[in-house]
């Protein structure tokens, strides 16, 4: 039973990497048996994986019938965006609020703002093709930082929401940042967030959060709108 358990633990991580990166594309078909092959697993832990990650909303499943990685649709991406806009700049307000006299909480937001500013640097000066091989690292600058700002929530309710809503936002970024302007502009973003953090001004925190939620919102209506050709019927582009 534990090893099937590790199984399974191993082709979700799996399944979840490709669907977030979208090496599996909106819609793809998610056969037991084919999975199985190529991920040396039977079809136990495989469908225990499709079940776990339809829980999270990555993976449309019915019982009895093929299941496919969840579309992506414009009404789905707005009204996730839109309970984003209503828990994350609280979070980063109550973050900037801890940070204010504890240095504890401080400290990672000093340090990774400089790092955000030493990276932008560093891309500015870059041609064309390494930018675009940059982007990894831009997307280990952002993930620390939404993961700092969820650690640092003082409400275990709020940040746990936050968290739980990562699967669905991590896929979305590949979108968001489509090339590297829109990326620099994240980076201003994120500048503007650290630094309302650092200096403890949880109303400038929030600001900035909702700023960057609406900017990535836009910059992805923009990127589905462009890609429908490539995404097919499977990105829905509902109002």
């Amino acid at each position: 039973m534990a090893r099937a358990t590790g199984k399974s633990e191993a082709v979700y991580e799996r399944l979840k990497q490709d669907i977030e990166s979208l090496h599996l594309k909106p819609g793809a078909k998610l056969s037991e048996i084919q999975l199985g092959e190529e991920l040396g697993a039977s079809r136990t832990p495989v469908r225990e994986a499709i079940r776990r990650l339809s829980r999270e909303g990555l993976v449309d499943f019915v019982p009895g019938e093929v299941a496919r990685v969840a579309a992506i649709s414009l009404g789905g991406v707005r009204a996730l965006f839109e309970f984003r806009m209503m828990v994350e700049p609280e979070a980063a307000a109550q973050v900037a609020g801890r940070a204010r006299t504890q240095e504890q909480v401080l400290e990672p937001f000093r340090q990774l703002l400089s790092q955000v500013e030493e990276f932008e640097e560093s891309f500015r000066s870059m041609d064309g093709a390494r930018q675009t091989q940059s982007f990894r690292d831009f997307y280990v600058l952002t993930e620390s930082f939404d993961q700092h700002v969820i650690e640092a929530c003082r409400n275990p309710y709020l940040s746990r929401t936050i968290r739980d809503l990562r699967s669905q936002t991590v896929r979305l970024r590949h979108l968001s940042h489509s090339g590297p302007r829109r990326m620099l502009t994240s980076l201003d973003e994120h500048r503007a967030m650290l630094k309302a953090i650092t200096h403890g001004d949880g109303q400038a925190a929030s600001a900035a959060c909702r700023h960057h939620l609406a900017q990535t919102l836009q910059a992805l209506i923009d990127s589905l709108t462009d890609q429908h050709a490539e995404y097919g019927a499977d990105v829905l582009l509902t109002p």
